[in-house]
């Protein structure tokens, strides 16, 4: 809605959620490649005037810093999944990107669970 109308709706907070290492077989070049959609996703959600954010921006520095040796370790696996399911109650949508992923579709499982929308594309955002 336009400010001539009266209305301007506030950016959402919105989770992108894709894979990070499903179907990678924990190959860096691959893994790249999902963090980069999802990273491209959430500049283009930005553009349209909205907070993204991906678990894995915050996960992954709180990892580092746990001590994580590799990728699946015990502080891998501490944090990863279970912050982003910290994460979603303070989240307005999910924005579903990329291929096959577990962890993302539990994110968009629990979405739709709690009300929330769940979106596909950018384009199914409605800009600010």
């Amino acid at each position: 809605m336009s400010a001539a109308e009266g209305v301007v709706p506030r950016p959402l907070l919105i989770l992108v959620a894709g894979p990070y290492r499903s179907g990678t077989n924990d190959d860096p070049v691959l893994i790249a490649r999902n963090m980069h959609l999802m990273t491209q996703t959430s500049l283009d959600l930005f553009r349209k005037g909205h907070m993204p954010v991906t678990g894995e921006a915050l996960a992954l520095p709180m990892i580092e810093a746990a001590g994580s040796t590799r990728i699946g370790d015990a502080a891998f696996n501490e944090i990863f999944h279970p912050l982003a399911r910290r994460l979603f109650h303070k989240l307005d949508a999910v924005l579903r990107v990329g291929a096959a992923s577990v962890g993302a579709d539990e994110m968009v499982a629990l979405a739709l669970a709690g009300g929330l929308p769940v979106y596909f594309s950018v384009a199914e955002v409605p800009p600010v």
